[in-house]
């Protein structure tokens, strides 16, 4: 690995020709007179020599997409063909394209949102009409496309771009399988293809492994991190609902517009849902939901909306992070620490590109370090869940579904896809149009590499405990978890400077926290009803018939509510009577969903599923008597579904309700409360036992959806 350009990495008249078109294309991005920035220059220079492996790491806004423009009017220029970059996410590839654009280039994508184009997309490609074609690392390791795309591109690439490169590197903080898989499929296509790799997030572990991935004589440049126009600040650890009250009572304060993260989709749904109640009628303070469940076009139309500044933030998790470009996106607001400082730098990085003052603000809490955890171990492989997946795999006469391994293997339909992806990355398995099949290769679980990526992120996440702590100036903090040489005091953040920025309490405010809670604890959540047995469950598979499934019910706790914090850590998981405030806030559920009742209850049956009797009896007992309905128990084992497939435990929770003693039911409406549930399996299945008994209606109300 070098890390400096060789004296061979260009001829004189090559080294000409490349500032000629670095100087027109910097014209047509940045108008005339635009000049390469330190470090730009030496990027392209190193991409002029045959077989270039380069690896670009400077910080966010620093220039790297300029570089592969200029390099892909260079190399289309010397009669070249097209450039293919590898991009992680839609709203980054919509942005490179139009950017192309802007440099004199034909660029088009090819993904999940646009397939009736592909075929012009290809058509295209396959007669040299495209200077460049953006994909997905996913795309680019699906067999179809590679049948169909790559075969047509073999050994006529120019050059290839991958962006957001830590992505490759399982020591990375976002590692993705199918980017790992990137440097296999360069070496099928073409091995003496000059390659840039860039990102800002990577540390020197990091750059170890992509250098040694694309090659020992990979030139690495990497500049400075620091980023002058952020301010960084950390507030006081706050409790959930009091980092949504500052950030409601903030948000009018903070300039143009901007990002609000959150850790969890619960989080950033209901703390949209605090600032939508509060700014309703205020057309300035609006904000959206930005999480990976939507759509694609409507993450589309989201990221224009900010960038318009037709909202003032958007409240997102990490979906919203990797390329966005909204160069004068004004703050950034983190409710929660993420686990690692590389991905915090990495999302606080969209904000200040084009301006001279962004401030950032992070709201810690005592629980953010349970989120860590989680982090931490998602894509870790567990040894017996592999073996499990492989043994499977391996009795197949044929290639097998998702699905198929699903019901066969008992593990849970997105771990599977994730094992999957990491055993392909090792050439264990193949996938191919109709399914996966292994290969042959035998697979070895190499403990002390997983152990040692966790050591890793047990590192970044003792960072983040001293970033909170305010041990030291903030931003030399991120600089240096980045192994940014380079890296000294500010002299801007809350820390260099022993205050917040102007305007900004170390508080939330107490009346706005009592506001938010009898808001959000008035909210009608609906349980829709499941409509599809997962197979095996009650002897039969497809539609649950009319006769069993439950009406559509309602739950009043959500995930990691914030306006139930105490009572997560209360009833909900050491056990006692409902508090008077859930006990209210079920009242209020109740009188909002009379109106939508099939018909009225006649009896309130209690059922704690997860370990909660008292909570659970004592809140369907006041509901039977404020409803003036009769009140029974029904007591029940609970089955160890942990790591089930949907049709194993469809078939637990069957087994157990079946060996209960059931209420008598028959002819009777059911008011059915539970205590908990993560899938809703346990609520569907109880339902239909009961139907079962000859209840004429089921209505669950679930105290607590866990995810």
């Amino acid at each position: 690995m070098t890390q400096t350009p060789a004296a061979t990495t260009a001829t004189p008249a090559e080294t000409s020709d490349i500032d000629q078109v670095a100087a027109r294309v910097l014209a047509d991005l940045a108008g005339p007179g635009a000049q390469l920035r330190d470090g730009q220059g030496e990027a392209l220079h190193a991409l002029t020599r045959p077989g270039a492996r380069v690896l670009v790491v400077q910080a966010t806004g620093w220039g790297k997409s300029a570089v592969y423009w200029i390099a892909t009017a260079w190399s289309r220029q010397a009669g070249r063909g097209p450039t293919l970059v590898v991009s992680p996410l839609l709203s980054l590839m919509r942005d490179q394209v139009a950017a192309a654009g802007r440099a004199g280039l034909r660029a088009a994508t090819i993904n999940s949102s646009n397939i009736d184009s592909w075929s012009a997309i290809e058509a295209d490609l396959a007669s040299g009409d495209l200077d460049v074609i953006l994909v997905s690392p996913e795309r680019l390791a699906n067999p179809g496309f590679g049948a169909r795309v790559m075969q047509t591109l073999a050994g006529r690439l120019g050059l290839v771009v991958i962006d957001e490169a830590h992505s490759v590197s399982d020591w990375g903080h976002d590692f993705r399988p199918d980017y790992r898989r990137v440097s296999d499929v360069l070496q099928k296509v073409h091995p003496d293809l000059p390659v840039l790799a860039t990102t800002a997030t990577a540390n020197s572990r990091v750059v170890e492994d992509l250098a040694r991935q694309f090659g020992t004589d990979t030139t690495v440049l990497r500049g400075p991190l620091a980023r002058s126009s952020l301010e960084l600040a950390v507030l006081p650890t706050m409790g959930p609902l009091e980092r949504y009250a500052w950030v409601v009572d903030h948000l009018p304060t903070l300039p143009g517009s901007g990002i609000i993260y959150a850790l969890t989709v619960a989080d950033a749904e209901r703390l949209t849902q605090a600032l939508r109640t509060r700014y309703a009628h205020d057309p300035a303070l609006r904000v959206a939901a930005y999480t990976g469940g939507l759509e694609a076009g409507e993450r589309e139309r989201l990221e224009d909306a900010l960038r318009a500044g037709e909202v003032k933030a958007l409240v997102a998790t990490s979906a919203l992070g990797m390329g966005y470009d909204k160069p004068d996106l004004g703050f950034v607001v983190h409710v929660g620490a993420p686990p690692s400082p590389v991905s915090y730098y990495q999302q606080v990085g969209r904000a200040g590109r084009a301006i001279d003052h962004a401030p950032v603000a992070l709201l810690p809490s005592a629980g953010d370090e349970g989120v860590w955890d989680y982090f931490a171990t998602a894509t870790i492989p567990r040894e017996d869940d592999v073996r499990r997946l492989l043994a499977s795999l391996g009795d197949a006469n044929a290639p097998q579904s998702v699905p198929a391994l699903e019901a066969e293997t008992g593990l849970r339909r997105g771990k599977i896809e994730l094992l999957l992806k990491q055993l392909a990355v090792d050439e264990v398995v193949t996938r191919a149009t109709d399914g996966w099949s292994v290969t042959g290769t035998p697979w070895t679980y190499d403990a002390a590499h997983y152990e040692g990526v966790l050591a890793g992120r047990r590192r970044e996440a003792d960072i983040m405990r001293a970033y909170i702590a305010g041990e030291r100036c903030l931003m030399a903090l991120l600089q240096e978890s980045l192994d940014d040489p380079a890296a000294q005091p500010c002299g801007r953040c809350s820390v260099c400077t022993g205050h917040l920025p102007d305007g900004w309490s170390d508080h939330a405010d107490p009346q706005t926290v009592r506001d938010l809670a009898a808001v959000l604890r008035a909210d009608q959540q609906v349980l829709e009803p499941r409509k599809m047995w997962p197979g095996g469950a009650f002897g039969a598979k497809g539609r649950i018939p009319p006769q069993l499934a439950a009406a559509p019910g309602r739950v009043l706790v959500h995930a990691d509510a914030a306006e139930w914090s105490e009572l997560r850590a209360g009833p909900l998981r050491h056990d006692a009577a409902a508090p008077p405030e859930l006990q209210e806030a079920a009242v209020r559920v109740l009188a909002g969903w009379k109106d939508d009742w099939p018909a009225r209850p006649d009896l309130v049956v209690s059922c704690a599923v997860e370990g909660h009797p008292e909570l659970t009896s004592s809140l369907a007992e006041q509901l039977a008597t404020v409803g003036r309905m009769r009140y029974t128990a029904w007591s029940v084992g609970t089955p160890d579904v942990v790591d089930l497939a949907s049709a194993d435990e469809a078939a637990a929770w069957r087994t157990a309700f079946a060996g209960s003693d059931l209420p008598s039911v028959d002819g009777q409406n059911v008011l059915l409360v539970l205590d908990a549930s993560r899938s809703g399996w346990s609520v569907t299945v109880a339902a239909a036992t009961l139907r079962e008994a000859g209840a004429s209606a089921v209505l669950p109300l679930l105290i607590h959806r866990t995810v």
